[in-house]
């Protein structure tokens, strides 16, 4: 009888430590995932416009569920986690558009044409 309550500890104990490493391990993936999404819409902001976000959002999202499902994250866990990349990814891009030395935040100046510093619009072919 002894054996058996003693196997059944060891079992119970085992099966707890397990648990713990596994959402460790979920857990760590999930704030990778995340990282990384933020410093690829920072990085973005700094050398693209705007309109780069139309095609590295579906990208992120896309590795973003790549990773999580090869992790084993289900539909319910994966979801949030991947529109949370989307949110973090386009809040570091508006935070390093805003924050970057060589622009005034304004994305007016693309769209309407309005002169940059130098007082030339950006308009191809006109300046040349």
């Amino acid at each position: 009888m002894a054996v058996l309550v003693r196997a059944i500890q060891l079992t119970d104990y085992d099966l707890r430590r397990a648990l713990r490493s596994n959402w460790s391990k979920n857990v760590t993936i999930a704030f990778t995932v995340l990282l990384t999404s933020t410093l690829v819409g920072l990085a973005t902001s700094l050398y693209f416009r705007v309109w780069t976000l139309m095609l590295e959002s579906p990208l992120v999202a896309v590795l973003a569920a790549i990773v999580l499902q090869s992790d084993g994250f289900s539909f319910a866990t994966g979801a949030p986690i991947v529109v949370a990349c989307l949110a973090f990814n386009q809040f570091a891009y508006l935070a390093g558009a805003l924050l970057a030395p060589e622009t005034d935040g304004s994305m007016a100046e693309e769209i309407d044409g309005l002169p940059d510093r130098g007082g030339e619009h950006n308009i191809r072919g006109q300046n040349e």
